[in-house]
């Protein structure tokens, strides 16, 4: 398990800015990032580095921040892969919400964000050796 941070955002002009530069002016590098919208509204979702303290960055700044858990998976990069870990938590009734995946550059690994309706049973399904550690136990750097 790892923590996501969500920022509701208003789709107008300069608002996904506002919240790059606070990031950017306390130097927080983001390693994972979504963005889904609505007519009105966007919801940023994104993986840091020690995301307690840049909730408390991005509140300092009147950025309204929450902290949710969220499955991340470190998975080797070929056809099937992805779908055998989907289904192993799907054939056990587990919902999920929203994800979001990338390869990484350089390497034949990808990565996986999942939001589940049920976390602690979905990383049990899932073999630990592919799990990443919670971000606030390593210095988590994709």
């Amino acid at each position: 398990m790892i923590q996501e941070i969500s920022i509701l955002l208003e789709n107008t002009p300069s608002t996904l800015a506002k919240v790059l530069a606070t990031l950017m002016a306390h130097n927080i590098n983001i390693r994972a990032m979504s963005i889904g919208e609505t007519a009105d509204f966007g919801v940023l979702r994104f993986i840091v580095n020690h995301p307690g303290e840049v909730v408390k960055s991005l509140q300092d700044a009147n950025i309204a921040a929450k902290i949710t858990p969220v499955l991340s998976l470190v998975l080797d990069d070929n056809p099937g892969r992805l779908l055998e870990k989907i289904q192993k938590i799907s054939d056990e009734g587990i919902n999920i919400e929203y994800f979001y995946a990338f390869a990484a550059v350089g390497v034949e690994k990808a990565r996986v964000v999942l939001k589940v309706n049920n976390l602690e049973k979905a990383q049990e399904l899932i073999e630990m050796h592919e799990v990443v550690l919670a971000n606030d136990e390593v210095d988590f750097y994709w």
